[in-house]
């Protein structure tokens, strides 16, 4: 016996239904109902940040949150930072050589597109501070931080 239910989600700025199993995760519902596949799955435990989505601005594990929770929230993924060409932090992260195989890119995209919109002038200590919730395997880190470093100065010149 099924307990599916469809559920309304926000997704990206568009209302999108999904029949779903109480206890299938965001992460999953956005991936493999919904074709946003953006959003990777990695530790399924919440550590490696790579599901990290936007709920209501704020950051979060899509692995650990269940998609029945998401009705009435706004939730943005990857594929809305951006919009046509690149964001500015992820033209940084390009310029600086901020990605390798890209599978953790997302997840720190997303962090840092709500950190650097509430803390626009970071030290390199905040962003390492931030940044030890996402894991990554290939960069060694030290050119992601170059990268959200130059997006901060950059958002900060666009802004004034």
């Amino acid at each position: 016996m099924s307990d599916a239910r469809l559920i309304s989600l926000t997704v990206n700025g568009e209302t999108r239904e999904a029949m779903v199993e109480p206890r299938k995760l965001l992460a999953d519902v956005l991936r493999e109902d919904l074709g946003l596949t953006g959003t990777h799955v990695g530790c399924e435990h919440g550590v490696c940040g790579a599901c990290t989505v936007l709920i209501d601005d704020q950051p979060a594990r899509a692995c650990l949150t269940y998609a029945v929770q998401m009705e009435g929230h706004e939730i943005t993924t990857i594929e809305a930072v951006g919009g046509i060409g690149l964001s500015l932090l992820q033209q940084a992260m390009h310029e600086e050589h901020g990605l390798q195989c890209g599978f953790c890119t997302p997840g720190i995209v997303m962090t840092f597109e709500a950190f650097l919109r509430d803390t626009p002038d970071p030290t390199e200590e905040e962003v390492r501070d931030v940044l030890s919730g996402n894991l990554c395997r290939c960069t060694g880190y030290q050119n992601i931080v170059a990268a959200v470093m130059k997006a901060a100065a950059a958002m900060r010149e666009v802004r004034s």
